[in-house]
């Protein structure tokens, strides 16, 4: 049986992502680090579910912290880094038993650019993020997608397909 996007938000009490889809924080640790250089305590590590669906998408942002990406349910899902050094590098998290050529986990380095899409517009992808030092939405940064395709001029069109929607 398919697997319902109302169902899974209704299930899971998610709620729409500044970047795009669905998400519920389900840990953030008690212990924290200090990060550098401004020396401001974080929680060690944070994790959440994320929903992609009817045609939603993660826009480029970026953090300060490793994120790891897991695969739970549904689809396929894409996981786009672009890095100055390595160009861009497309993650396919899904299950590789079902689904050949997908992984389970994607590491998504620190400071990178990233965002995520279905691998078709119709299809619903269940994951979690991991985070660590912790997430902060302080640390959260929203790419300018002309100022981000200017970087990288190769990846024009990639920069494109993950803008942020803006409101007319």
């Amino acid at each position: 049986m398919p697997i319902s996007a109302a169902d899974l938000i209704r299930q899971f009490n998610l709620q729409p992502h500044p970047e795009g889809g669905y998400f519920r924080e389900t840990y953030r640790a008690a212990d924290a680090v200090t990060r550098a250089p401004d020396g401001a305590p974080r929680a060690a590590s944070t994790a959440i579910y994320y929903l992609l669906c009817d045609g939603a998408y993660s826009s480029w942002h970026r953090i300060r912290s490793d994120e790891v990406w897991h695969f739970y349910a549904g689809d396929p899902l894409e996981v786009w880094v672009l890095d100055e050094h390595d160009g861009l590098t497309i993650h396919r998290l899904g299950n590789p038993l079902t689904h050949p050529g997908t992984v389970f986990q994607a590491v998504v380095p620190a400071g990178r650019w990233f965002g995520a899409r279905c691998a078709a517009p119709e299809h619903v992808a269940l994951v979690g993020c991991t985070v660590a030092p912790g997430f902060e939405f302080s640390e959260f940064e929203l790419a300018d997608a002309t100022a981000l395709a200017a970087a990288f001029p190769q990846y024009a069109e990639h920069v494109a397909a993950l803008a942020q929607r803006r409101d007319a």
